[in-house]
C-alpha cells in the first residue's frame, strides 16, 4: 500500500514537467520569461506569492518547531507572513509601477548612480544560496520516500525544477506555484491538521500528555522570536525573489491586496504547522531529528494515499521556493552583474557616460529568451552542486540573509521613503553595512561569542553602520539631480508605463 504514496509523489513530479512545456507556449519575449508578462491577476498572484515564500523551512521546519516548542513554533512562519504583509501594504504598489526587473534597477532609477549596482552582487549570492538550500531540502522527503542516497535525492529534485523553470520561465513557475499552493493548502489544512489533531486526542489530549507549557505562545523564547522578525521579515522586504513576484502583478491593486491575502495565508499556515507539530510530539515522542517530523507523520500517522498527498505538499513547498530563487538569480546575473562587469572591464573609471553609451549600443529591444534560459540552466546546475557538496547550507543562507539585510535594507527602503537620500550615500551605506556585518560575523564565529554565526548582533551592527553612513553621506553630498528625481517621481506615480530595458542605461549618470 505504501506504493500509493510513492505513486502520488511521482505523478506530481511528472505534472511539474508538463507545466514547463505549457509555460513555453506562453513565452514570447523577456518580459514573459522573467515576469510572466506582468499580467497576473488576483488569484494567480496570491497563489504564487504564498507559494514562493512558504518553502521547506516554513513547512518541514515549521512543523519541527511545533514538535519541539509547541504553539510558539509558529513564529518563524508568522514572521515571514508579516514581511509579506508589510511589503504588500506599504511598498508593493510603488514597486509594481516601476516596470523593472531587479532590485538593483530600482536603486539606479532612484539614485541615478552606477555604484548602486554593487547591490546586484549581494543579491546574486543570496538568491543562489537560497536556491541551493531549498534544493537540498528535497533530500528530507526523497530519502525517506524513495530510499535514495542524499546526493541522488537532491539531484532528482533539482533536475525537475531545472527542466520546468528553464523551459517555460516565470509562466511555468507561476502555474507550478499555483498547483503547489493548492496542494499545500489541501495537504496541510484539509488533511494533515485534522488527522493529526484527531489522532492525538485534540487539544485536551495534547495538553494532558505534553503539558500546559506547549500552549505558551512565547515558549520558544523572546530572542528567537526577535531573530525571526529581524532576519525573515526584513529580508522579505528587499529580496529579489519576492520583488520579482511583485513585478508579475497586473496592477498596483493586485500587488497590494493579493499580497495582503498571501500574507494572512502565511500566518495561518504557520499556526497550522505548529499545531501539527504539537500533535506529532504526542504521537511520535521519540524522534531525534525535528526535520523528520513532517515525513514521519505523513507515513506513520496518516492513511495511505493521504500521506502521499501530504508528502507531495512538502515537495511542492520546497520546489516553489527553489524555482523562484533560481529565476531571480538568473535575472540578477543577466541584467545587473554581467553588464556591470563587462562595462567596468571596458571603461574602468570613465564613468556613467561610457556605460550608458555601451548600453545604447548593445541593448536589444527584443532581448534573447534563449540567453535567459541559459542563465537559468547554468545557475540551476550550480545550485544543485552547492546543495550536494555542502552538508550545512543553512550557515551559508544565514550569512547571505545577514548581508542582505545588514548591507542593502537601508539603501533600498531609504530610496523609497526619503527624498534626500543620494547615490553616494546609498553606495557607502551598502559597503559599510556589508563589511561591518561580515566583520562582526567573523569575530563572533572566531571567538565563539554568543551563537557565533547564528548571532543577531552582526545584523544590528551592520544596520546601524549602514544607516549612519546613508544619512551622513547623503546630507554631505549634493541632492540627487532634479532630472533623475523627476523621472523617478513620474514612474512611481504611474505616468511612465514602458518597461525599463533588461540591459543598458536607465537614467543619465553625471
Amino acid at each position: 500500500m505504501e506504493f500509493l504514496n510513492v505513486a502520488i509523489v511521482v505523478l506530481y513530479l511528472i505534472s511539474m514537467l508538463a507545466f514547463g512545456w505549457w509555460g513555453k507556449s506562453r513565452t514570447k519575449n523577456t518580459s514573459d520569461y522573467l515576469v510572466a508578462g506582468r499580467r497576473l491577476g488576483p488569484v494567480l498572484y496570491t497563489g504564487t506569492m504564498a507559494a514562493v515564500v512558504l518553502g521547506g523551512a516554513s513547512t518541514v521546519g515549521g512543523v519541527g518547531l511545533g514538535y519541539q516548542f509547541g504553539i510558539s513554533g509558529m513564529w518563524l512562519v508568522v514572521a515571514i507572513g508579516t514581511g509579506v504583509l508589510v511589503l504588500s501594504l506599504l511598498f508593493a504598489p510603488t514597486i509594481q509601477k516601476l516596470k523593472i526587473y531587479t532590485v538593483s534597477q530600482m536603486l539606479t532609477l532612484r539614485y541615478g548612480h552606477e555604484a548602486t549596482k554593487i547591490a546586484g552582487f549581494v543579491m546574486l549570492a543570496y538568491t543562489v544560496v537560497l536556491c541551493a538550500t531549498s534544493t537540498g531540502a528535497y533530500a528530507t522527503i526523497f530519502v525517506v520516500l524513495f530510499g535514495l542516497e542524499r546526493w541522488l535525492a537532491i539531484a532528482l529534485g533539482g533536475i525537475i525544477v531545472l527542466i520546468y523553470a528553464t523551459v517555460g520561465g516565470m509562466w511555468s513557475i507561476t502555474l507550478a506555484d499555483m498547483a503547489q499552493f493548492i496542494i499545500k493548502t489541501i495537504g496541510v489544512f484539509a488533511l494533515m491538521l485534522p488527522f493529526s489533531l484527531s489522532a492525538a486526542g485534540g487539544f485536551e489530549g495534547i495538553r494532558e500528555r505534553a503539558g500546559e507549557e506547549f500552549f505558551n505562545i512565547t515558549g520558544i523564547g523572546a530572542q528567537s522570536i526577535i531573530t525571526y522578525f529581524v532576519v525573515y521579515t526584513l529580508g522579505l522586504l528587499i529580496g529579489q525573489d519576492i520583488w520579482q513576484r511583485v513585478f508579475t502583478s497586473r496592477t498596483p491593486g493586485v500587488a497590494r491586496w493579493g499580497g495582503t491575502t498571501a500574507g494572512i495565508y502565511c500566518i495561518l499556515y504557520g499556526v497550522a504547522g505548529a499545531m501539527i507539530g504539537m500533535a506529532a510530539s504526542v504521537l511520535l515522542p521519540v524522534l531525534e531529528n525535528t526535520d523528520d517530523v513532517y515525513a514521519q507523520v505523513a507515513i506513520d500517522v496518516l492513511p495511505i494515499g493521504v500521506g502521499g498527498l501530504v508528502l507531495a505538499a512538502a515537495v511542492a513547498a520546497m520546489m516553489s521556493t527553489a524555482s523562484g530563487a533560481l529565476i531571480a538569480a538568473a535575472t540578477v546575473a543577466s541584467s545587473d552583474v554581467v553588464p556591470f562587469v563587462r562595462s567596468w572591464r571596458r571603461h574602468g573609471l570613465r564613468g556613467g557616460a561610457a556605460v550608458a553609451a555601451e548600453g545604447r549600443k548593445e541593448s536589444n529591444p527584443e532581448h534573447d529568451v534563449a540567453g535567459n534560459r541559459l542563465w537559468v540552466l547554468t545557475l540551476g546546475v550550480l545550485a544543485v552542486l552547492i546543495a550536494i557538496l555542502l552538508n550545512d547550507v543553512v550557515v551559508a543562507l544565514t550569512i547571505a540573509y545577514d548581508i542582505l539585510v545588514g548591507g542593502l535594507l537601508v539603501a533600498i527602503l531609504g530610496g523609497l521613503v526619503w527624498k534626500r537620500g543620494t547615490g553616494p550615500g546609498a553606495a557607502v551605506s551598502m559597503i559599510a553595512g556589508s563589511v561591518v556585518t561580515l566583520g562582526t560575523l567573523a569575530v563572533y564565529a572566531g571567538l565563539a561569542i554568543g551563537d557565533g554565526l547564528y548571532a543577531n548582533e552582526p545584523i544590528y551592527f551592520g544596520l546601524l553602520a549602514s544607516a549612519v553612513c546613508y544619512v551622513a553621506v547623503s546630507l554631505a553630498t549634493k541632492p540627487t539631480e532634479p532630472a533623475v528625481m523627476a523621472a523617478w517621481n513620474k514612474r512611481v506615480s504611474g505616468e511612465i508605463q514602458e518597461e525599463v530595458p533588461l540591459e543598458g542605461p536607465i537614467t543619465p549618470v553625471r
